[in-house]
Formats: structure tokens, C-alpha cells, sequence
């Protein structure tokens, strides 16, 4: 069960690396989007939110207060599905799918991340492999 988990913690943070690299790569043109959105000191917000998936992500994959770095994710997509995929605003039918889709993705993803804080606050280092226990 050990390898199992393991292996769901690298498959589950594999998208918030790709994605914290696009905001600390590609930040002009990601602030420019959140700057669409309203979001206030889009430049910041968009490096802070790469630091946060970052920081999250290696928490949860190496099980390093694996319950901290879940919640760290859940802080990140929550507000960014409200914020940057309110596909109610749309008008155009091909942008609101679009809107939808992220909106749901970062939803499922947020509940995914509230199952692992569960499971590692509760079973903590009882489900191995980790390098530290549950910190709450």
C-alpha cells in the first residue's frame, strides 16, 4: 500500500509542477490573464500562486507535512476557480466550455487535495513512505 500511495502522490502533483512553471516562467503573459480577471497585483499574485503550487506540490509528493502541502493546494485552487474560471460571466459559448472545464478541474482537484490532507492528518506516516508525519 506503501507504493501505492506513492505513486498517486507523484501522479496527483505532476500537474502543479507544469503549471507552477508557467507562472514562474511565463509571468508577464499569466499576470496579463489575471489582470483580465481583476485580480489585484496580477504580476505578485502570479508568482506567489507558482511559489504556493510549488512549495505545496514537493510537500505532498516528498511527505513532508504531506497534510500542510495539501492544504497549501486547496488554498490555491479554490480562490482560482472563482477568480480566474467564472464561466457564469461568459457570453461566448465556446469560452464558457472552456471556463467550465478549468472551473470543474480545479474543484475535483481541490477535493482530491482535502482526501489526501484527510488521509495523511489521520493515517499520517502509518501510510509510509513519507519523510516526516502529518503536522496537524
Amino acid at each position: 500500500m506503501d507504493v501505492i500511495a506513492l505513486i498517486g502522490r507523484i501522479l496527483f502533483v505532476f500537474l502543479f509542477f507544469g503549471s507552477a512553471v508557467g507562472h514562474l516562467t511565463q509571468t508577464d503573459a499569466m499576470a496579463g490573464y489575471a489582470a483580465s480577471k481583476g485580480v489585484p497585483s496580477p504580476k505578485l499574485a502570479t508568482q506567489a500562486t507558482g511559489v504556493l503550487m510549488i512549495v505545496g506540490a514537493l510537500m505532498v509528493l516528498l511527505g513532508v507535512w504531506a497534510d500542510l502541502g495539501a492544504l497549501l493546494l486547496v488554498l490555491f485552487l479554490l480562490p482560482t476557480a472563482f477568480l480566474m474560471h467564472n464561466f457564469w460571466t461568459q457570453t461566448d459559448p465556446q469560452a464558457k466550455q472552456a471556463e467550465m472545464i478549468q472551473f470543474n478541474k480545479n474543484v475535483s482537484l481541490a477535493g482530491a487535495a482535502l482526501m489526501f490532507f484527510g488521509l495523511y492528518a489521520g493515517a499520517g506516516s502509518g501510510l509510509g513512505l513519507t519523510i516526516t508525519g502529518p503536522l496537524f
